[in-house]
């Protein structure tokens, strides 16, 4: 039996790169248009499950393929922070994690023509207290543009990072031993079976 092209339903550098850890490039990256404004009422993790399957659900997927998506939500309490629209949203996020505990929510789907697979990861991030200092210099860095809750565990905004309970790579926004698990199982050799 031949491999499946592994089709990666998302333009994220983040999760090519978290694929490359499992020694994987995808064939194609096909990110679909999604619609991601939650619902009235929506708990995180249940927006992140609903988000990640439509991402999957938009994606035509042909017999010789296994298509990946995924999404990533910063969690404070039941109120969802996705991509800051802008500066002063990205400092109200900030401020808000700020010497507090919060979840990164990140949902994987797998999908062939056939069946989906599906896993959430939820993991508890703790930052510290952050200084004005320390605030104005990360927002000045840009590096909290699209990324859920204002910021990326793997930039600068790592240092803000006292604790964590998890997945590092479920924060980063691909769970990568939960995706390894999905892909087998939905026929994609990752260990040597297979052509």
């Amino acid at each position: 039996m031949t491999r499946p092209k592994l089709i990666l339903g998302s333009g994220s550098p983040r999760r090519a790169e978290l694929l490359e850890q499992l020694g994987l490039v995808a064939d194609d990256v096909r990110p679909p248009d999604v619609d991601e404004t939650p619902l009235k009422g929506e708990i995180p993790l249940n927006y992140c499950r609903r988000i990640a399957a439509a991402k999957a659900d938009a994606m035509s997927v042909a017999s010789d393929e296994v298509v990946l998506c995924a999404d990533t939500t910063v969690a404070l309490g039941r109120r969802i922070m996705g991509k800051p629209e802008d500066v002063g949203q990205a400092a109200e996020f900030l401020l808000a994690l700020s010497g507090r505990r919060h979840r990164v929510i990140t949902s994987a789907v797998v999908r062939n023509t056939d069946q989906t697979w599906a896993r959430d990861v939820v993991t508890t991030v703790k930052f510290k207290r952050l200084s004005d200092a320390e605030l104005n210099a990360y927002l000045a860095s840009d590096d909290w543009r699209g990324k859920a809750g204002g910021y990326a565990i793997q930039g600068p905004a790592g240092a803000f990072v006292t604790w964590l309970q998890g997945s590092y790579t479920g924060v980063v926004g691909l769970p990568v031993a939960e995706t390894a698990s999905l892909l087998v199982a939905a026929g994609y050799p990752l260990y040597g079976e297979g052509s």
